[in-house]
């Protein structure tokens, strides 16, 4: 059975909700944070030095990385669902977002997350973090609009990939200044998949 290994407060939900989309037999495995340093428990690094979450268990196989664990599971149990045709236009896209949601998106989200805790010696960092936000959020927004999805009118791995950021811009504040994203949002948490997860592991 496949294995995820997701550390409270992470981003593991997406990996959750993939596998309910696919139909696949696994177990979570939730582990908390110490409370003092937010770090992952010891239990959870056996599993990968790191102690990141997620963590994908196949047999011998260990994946860690998101993006990395979409990939997998949809070439290895997709059965051509959740990604285009491969060579086409639609396809490339597809590999643009699964890559920009880490690479690009999460960057000025935890900056300003981390860069919140300093106070007022943060605040010289809060002009550039705040524009960078708006130039990849108002991107994100302009890539979705005519579409219901990031690459056309099906869902694919690289939604569910950038679903995490799309959910914190619009639960932060963005709901009426991002509308084509609180629309994805709301399209994404309606998936019987989806909803399911959230049932069985909680949000």
């Amino acid at each position: 059975m496949l294995e995820l290994h997701h550390l409270k407060e992470s981003r593991s939900r997406r990996i959750s909700w993939l596998l309910e989309e696919l139909g696949l037999d696994y177990q979570v495995i939730i582990y908390e944070r110490d409370p003092k340093t937010r770090f992952a428990p010891p239990e959870l690094k056996a599993i990968h030095p790191l102690g990141k979450a997620p963590v994908l268990k196949d047999g011998e196989l260990v994946l860690i990385e998101s993006g990395a664990i979409i990939e997998y599971l949809i070439q290895r149990y997709g059965n051509g669902a959740l990604v285009p045709a491969a060579g086409t236009t639609a396809y490339y896209q597809y590999l643009q977002w699964m890559h920009y949601a880490e690479g690009s998106a999460m960057l000025p989200i935890l900056l300003r997350l981390y860069v919140g805790k300093l106070g007022e010696a943060g605040a010289p960092l809060h002009p550039r973090i705040h524009s960078e936000l708006a130039n990849h959020l108002g991107y994100m927004e302009q890539s979705l609009e005519g579409k219901n999805w990031f690459c056309g009118d099906e869902i694919t791995g690289a939604d569910i990939q950038l679903s995490f950021v799309a959910q914190i811009a619009v639960r932060t504040g963005g709901k009426d200044m991002y509308p084509n994203l609180a629309r994805f949002v709301a399209a994404l948490e309606a998936r019987p998949a989806y909803q399911r997860a959230v049932a069985r592991y909680g949000e």
